[in-house]
């Protein structure tokens, strides 16, 4: 392609606190419509916002481990525009004087890593939910849930330095992976606590200014981000390519149809009559507690790979993995601090552990199998107590039933065979009832010791050390 992607991300965080920005209304997620509103949220006249200090800290906490500057003057401004979902008419955010600016954040792509600036983090209240008949282009009508309506949120806006779907789709992965380790979000993108707007422009190779740009809103999972945007890459370069002009617009995502629909032109900040929020002081900030929130931040996704690499040997990939969810690199931790071998913990991780997981739509905290229980799996590995095949077996018992490995082993006699008379004896035999088999072994064939090893296994129910049963049959075919 002759044009250069550039693209540039908002990404919408709601924020973990019990109670609204501005009011003590509760903030719980699957509340009876319009059960959790005051006259605060809902904008009735004569009423008096009072800004959540908990909020603030927040917000100071995403900016410190997004490597921002915090800003020790920040202010409220009211964004103007009318909406069904928004009762005051004037959404009550930040404009010029934000909370943290000129941050950073680095993301993976294909083995390279790349630095995205952040432009800014601020704060602001969320809008109610529209719930339409049908698609959001398509629809006979639309009721009004205020519920949501003042839920903390705070605004990440990238720098346009992004350069391909794929990068976009990795930089939101790390903001959420981010504000998941710093604890101030529970990112649920599916209940809409974490979503994403997407800025999109296309340019002439080795131009500087930048083209017109479109806007994606309401991106909801990371697949919906790189395939809105990949949509829309092909889309722009199609009218460019015919002659044609992009035209500066707010466009949604319509993922039964796997495009792009437009919905308004793109608004620009002077539409919006910022001006500042006159209920509400500016907010002055101690560096003595910036200092305090910094020191108290939570080891970090890149910090805690690069330990899980130096400390425990594991490549950048497996790292990588484990560290993208505070929650799994947890897990993992507590499976190693009982002396479980590292690398095996880490494959037993992202193997049979996800494959469960995940058949079962299951997050790692609804895991079965505790970390110390997994370890006293690979512990009987390592002693050769168990095969890894029988190791299989037995997890997948562990999944259903709680038990220890140990106790199911000794249960169901899954002790692995390591007595060298009994594993000569039971390789003889197969050898002895597979002459055709013995044959095309001499005749070069290799595929032949897999089928006699698969005989050996079976007439010991995976008991035999794998080991022990291809060396012994090496020994008595190279004999034969």
């Amino acid at each position: 392609m002759d044009y250069e992607i550039v693209i540039g991300i908002e990404v919408h965080s709601e924020l973990k606190t019990n109670s609204k920005i501005f009011c003590g209304c509760s903030t719980k997620f699957g509340s009876e419509q319009n059960t959790n509103v005051c006259p605060v949220c809902l904008g009735l006249p004569g009423v008096l916002p009072v800004i959540n200090e908990r909020v603030v800290e927040f917000a100071i906490k995403a900016g410190l481990a997004l490597n921002c500057e915090i800003l020790p003057f920040s202010k409220f401004d009211r964004k103007n525009y009318y909406y069904p979902d928004l009762p005051k008419n004037f959404q009550t955010s930040q404009y010029d004087l934000p909370i943290a600016v000129n941050g950073y954040l680095d993301i993976d792509v294909n083995g390279h890593t790349k630095r995205i600036g952040v432009t800014r983090v601020h704060m602001e209240e969320d809008a109610g939910k529209l719930v339409h008949s049908g698609t959001i282009s398509n629809s006979d009508y639309a009721l009004v849930d205020y519920n949501r309506t003042g839920v903390p949120l705070i605004e990440i806006v990238s720098e346009p330095d992004l350069r391909s779907p794929e990068e976009a789709k990795a930089y939101v992965e790390k903001i959420r992976s981010i504000l998941e380790y710093i604890d101030v979000s529970d990112c649920k993108m599916e209940e809409g606590s974490l979503r994403c707007d997407a800025n999109i422009s296309l340019r002439p190779k080795g131009e500087t200014k930048l083209g017109t740009k479109t806007e994606i809103k309401n991106l909801n999972s990371f697949k919906m981000v790189q395939k809105g945007l990949e949509y829309e890459v092909e889309r722009q370069a199609e009218v460019l390519e015919d002659g044609g002009r992009i035209i500066q617009e707010t466009r949604s995502w319509d993922d039964n149809k796997g495009i792009t629909v437009s919905l308004r032109s793109k608004e620009q900040a002077h539409d919006y009559r910022y001006f500042p929020e006159p209920d509400l002081v500016p907010i002055i900030v101690d560096p003595a507690r910036v200092e305090e929130i910094r020191a108290n931040l939570p080891e970090l996704p890149d910090a805690r790979k690069k330990r899980l690499m130096d400390e425990f040997g594991l490549s950048d990939y497996d790292a990588g993995v484990i560290t993208a969810s505070r929650l799994v690199a947890e897990y993992y931790d507590e499976i190693v601090s009982f002396k479980a071998d590292p690398k095996v913990a880490a494959n037993w991780l992202m193997g049979e552990v996800s494959k469960f997981l995940n058949s079962e739509n299951l997050s790692i905290v609804d895991c079965p199998v505790t970390p110390e229980k997994l370890a006293g799996l690979i512990d009987l590995i390592g002693k050769g107590t168990i095969s890894n095949k029988i190791a299989k077996t037995v997890f997948e018992d562990m999944w259903s039933s709680g038990k220890n490995a140990a106790d199911i082993v000794k249960e169901k006699g899954l002790v692995q065979i390591t007595d060298t008379s009994e594993i000569e004896a039971i390789v003889d035999s197969v050898i002895a009832a597979n002459p055709q088999s013995v044959e095309d072994f001499k005749a070069g064939k290799e595929k032949a010791i897999g089928f006699l090893v698969g005989q050996i296994m079976k007439q010991t129910k995976g008991r035999a050390n794998p080991e022990m049963v291809n060396n012994l049959l090496k020994e008595r075919l190279a004999k034969a």
